[in-house]
């Protein structure tokens, strides 16, 4: 027989609570309605099952659902809300925090029309009388953070164990639930949610209960859950679709997978060695309880500013546990293969949303975005360039103020995840804010309406997600432009814009790449910025003429046209002619923070719009005719197949020689000392890094490969600031040959090597060795060296 109410109560060893709770339900239920009490014991060892079923003798309308194991909390409502009979569900916790009294105000909420009513202690009006553990308290907030980013946005408690449903309703979306545990509330939520049936979140009354069954690692565990549930909530197709691009990441990268401690990428330069550094001495900042924005275990004495290095701490200080039981090299090939894929699939979710809805045009569309030509330049060696599954959430926050709906909401959102991103790489997040002002621009001028509504809404969003996220780094960027060995502006080689012939021309690892030619038009490999290739900047024009009557296409071409344009610099050559253009990027140049930018990484802005002209042409030509669709794939393909990545070159790596690798070095550098290269590391030889992870960072450098300030204005340069000796060894190493050296030379050694506090001389094999070993002994007055574990070793012990 049906009845009004079913109350669920579930159960785990509850002796000392679950009698008061009984009475007090009953009591306040009493004869006025049609109700039953339904007790599921999950499994107690203690006399909860004894207890319930003497109430139920007392009173019949309480049911016992004994059980033998304890399977949590989920599995326990579950069987509660199956045995149901009420028009309505009331589940509640045996501790009774919120007292029953309090389904009142939910019942209003069901009368008003919503399918669930949810007790909360978060919302306006609720009352707690009194407080948990401030820890518990925290970690309660934090969570609830998290299931409102990953599961049930706009519901801010959906732990409070108070809930009151329609009956049949909760009995579909409890039949539907997977879950054992505490994330039971999230999955049965996420239901309502999904079917669109209304949930009100109704402020309590609530009091904190002693004897909590909450235990440290149910967090855990509850976290793993909605992690499951995420999961989940994927659909197959998008799912096959980041498995495509997981797969698509490790074939990039299946020439160093074979063995990540091994195989050093060459084109990488000297990158793969200072990024692996990077991640190594975060790890033992972080294990060590170090600052972690600043270490002298290079550039010694003066040391790293880390913050103005971009050691993306917004993953390495994560994968920790990683590089300690694993090493750094493995971790940088895990950020940089699985950040890859994590990037594509965020350009596919942001394209799906906000351009096409189809699955396979938004993936193409992704797959251009993480994938095109600068991107798999910059995979050669900057993690900080490739892993940009930020940008796109960024993006999407962005756009929703436009809307104007939840602008608190959006505007802390997107403070939170622009802090994380200047902890992941602040120049991409400057490209990113470059890209959405011309975005913003081109679209203004189409869309005048548009911009006249949103304007207000996203200036105050702007200013919300500015007071989120300034406190959270205020402290790091302070030290990355005014602490110990930060710096202002960076100085770059001359050639650092773009020609225009690099927008047009393929990259040296694109199927059809010209290594001869796409070297002429960049820095090096690692900075190929365009190279998009000519077919697709022609598949491109046409697709922004066929579609020109779309707002959104006019202002994606005004942002890649301005993007290439910006990339070209202050002033560019016309091909063909003698005729230099001015530029725009001239006004730009010197302004704060742009006077750091490399001009030609502007163009990277044209990926994600190309990738989503792509997706829109691709999505028209499914209602087009069979023979203009057949000739638009075609052009699609002919546009794309040329720029399709190679896999990067991977080489066995120099083994370090067994003085470093087995500790011998330690008796010879002592406490205070440095081990010092011959010749020193820098930007082009940077092996000695490599030296340090290996020997787990056990000694220190002088020189090496960073960012750091010189002379009086602070000017950033590479390396550390160049000393007579480090300048001289250098030289040998490049000539092959010995300068006279004299007494003055000598003196001036001797200053150098006590600045550097070294213990030890080291020389490995290599080019040039016989030079620099002829050269270090004429400097330290005709002390020779031994050989010992495969270097040349001079101990200068005492220091200085």
């Amino acid at each position: 027989m049906a009845l009004e109410l079913t109350v669920v109560v579930p159960a785990y060893n509850e002796q000392e609570r679950l009698r008061p709770t009984l009475d007090a339900i009953t009591a306040h239920l009493g004869d006025t309605r049609g109700w039953e009490l339904i007790v599921v014991d999950d499994g107690s060892s203690d006399d909860t099952r004894r207890i319930a079923i003497e109430a139920s003798i007392a009173e019949p309308r309480i049911r016992v659902l004994p059980g033998d194991t304890n399977h949590g909390k989920g599995h326990a409502l579950r069987r509660g809300v199956a045995a149901s009979r009420g028009e309505r569900i009331l589940v509640t916790d045996a501790d009774l925090a919120a007292p029953i009294s309090e389904i009142d105000r939910l019942d209003k909420a069901l009368a008003d029309g919503h399918a669930a009513a949810i007790g909360s202690r978060a919302a306006t009006g609720a009352r707690i009388e009194k407080h948990q553990h401030p820890l518990r308290e925290t970690l309660g907030r934090a969570g609830n953070l998290l299931i409102r980013l990953l599961a049930v946005p706009g519901i801010r408690d959906t732990q409070c164990g108070f809930k009151l449903f329609d009956g049949e309703r909760a009995r579909a979306a409890f039949a539907a639930s997977r879950l054992d545990g505490w994330a039971i509330d999230v999955e049965v939520l996420q239901f309502f949610r999904r079917h669109h049936l209304p949930v009100a979140e109704v402020p309590v009354r609530w009091s904190h209960q002693d004897g909590s069954k909450v235990r440290p690692r149910d967090y855990l565990s509850t976290l793993r859950e909605l992690t499951v549930l995420k999961a989940r909530s994927l659909d197959r197709g998008s799912l096959a679709v980041l498995g495509l691009f997981v797969l698509a990441s490790f074939l990039l990268y299946k020439n160093r997978w074979t063995d990540p401690d091994g195989r050093y990428l060459p084109d990488a330069l000297q990158d793969q060695n200072q990024w692996e550094w990077f991640f190594d001495v975060t790890a033992h900042n972080v294990l060590n309880l170090n600052n972690p924005l600043f270490t002298d275990l290079q550039g010694f004495p003066d040391g790293v500013n880390l913050m103005a290095n971009t050691v993306m701490l917004g993953l390495s200080v994560p994968f920790t546990p990683v590089t300690a039981l694993f090493g750094p090299a493995l971790s940088l090939q895990l950020v940089m293969t699985l950040g890859l894929a994590a990037t594509a699939y965020a350009w596919y979710w942001l394209i799906r949303r906000h351009v096409v809805s189809a699955r396979v045009p938004a993936a193409i569309g992704g797959a251009l975005a993480a994938f095109a030509p600068p991107m798999i330049s910059h995979a050669h060696a900057h993690p900080n360039f490739i892993v940009l599954f930020m940008i796109p959430l960024i993006i999407d926050r962005a756009l929703r103020l436009v809307d104007g709906e939840h602008v608190v909401r959006d505007g802390v959102v997107l403070g939170l995840f622009a802090a994380y991103q200047i902890f992941l790489g602040e120049e991409p997040l400057l490209l990113a804010v470059m890209g959405l002002l011309l975005f913003a621009a081109g679209y203004s001028l189409v869309r005048r309406d548009v911009f006249a509504a949103a304007w207000r809404p996203v200036l105050r969003g702007l200013g919300i997600a500015a007071a989120v996220s300034v406190p959270l780094v205020a402290v790091p960027l302070w030290w990355q432009f005014f602490g110990p060995q930060s710096y202002s502006g960076v100085m770059h080689a001359p050639n650092t814009a773009n020609s225009p012939l690099a927008l047009v021309s393929f990259a040296e690892r694109s199927l059809a790449g010209d290594r001869e030619n796409s070297q002429s038009l960049a820095m090096n490999i690692t900075e190929q910025n365009a190279f998009y290739g000519w077919p697709l900047a022609a598949l491109a024009v046409g697709i922004v003429v066929r579609l020109w009557e779309r707002p959104l296409v006019k202002a994606l071409a005004f942002t890649a046209a301005g993007a290439a344009l910006l990339s070209m610099g202050p002033r560019f050559d016309l091909p063909g002619t003698a005729i230099t253009v001015t530029g725009p990027w001239r006004a730009l140049a010197n302004q704060p923070l742009l006077s750091a930018v490399i001009e030609s990484r502007i163009a990277m802005i044209c990926a994600p719009v190309l990738g989503m002209l792509i997706a829109l042409a691709l999505t028209r030509l499914r209602t087009a005719r069979a023979a203009h669709r057949s000739w638009g794939y075609a052009a699609v393909a002919a546009a794309l197949i040329p720029i399709v990545p190679l896999p990067l070159k991977a080489v066995d790596r120099v083994p370090v020689p067994a003085f470093l690798a087995d500790g011998t070095y330690r008796s010879y550098v002592g406490p205070g000392e440095t081990l010092v290269p011959v010749p020193l590391p820098d930007p082009g030889i940077a092996e000695p890094l490599h030296w340090q992870t290996v020997a787990d960072l056990g000694f220190k450098l002088p020189g090496g490969y960073f960012n750091g300030p010189w002379g009086p204005e602070r000017q950033g340069i590479y390396g550390a600031v160049p000393r007579h000796t480090s300048n001289l060894l250098a030289e040998v190493r490049g000539s092959g040959e010995v300068p006279a050296l004299g007494e003055a030379w000598q003196t001036q050694a001797r200053a150098d090597l006590a600045y550097w506090k070294a213990g030890a001389l080291v020389l490995a094999p290599q080019h040039h060795q016989d030079a620099l070993r002829e050269t270090v002994v004429r400097l330290l007055g005709g002390q020779q060296p031994e050989f010992v574990g495969g270097v040349w070793v001079w101990d200068l012990e005492p220091a200085g």
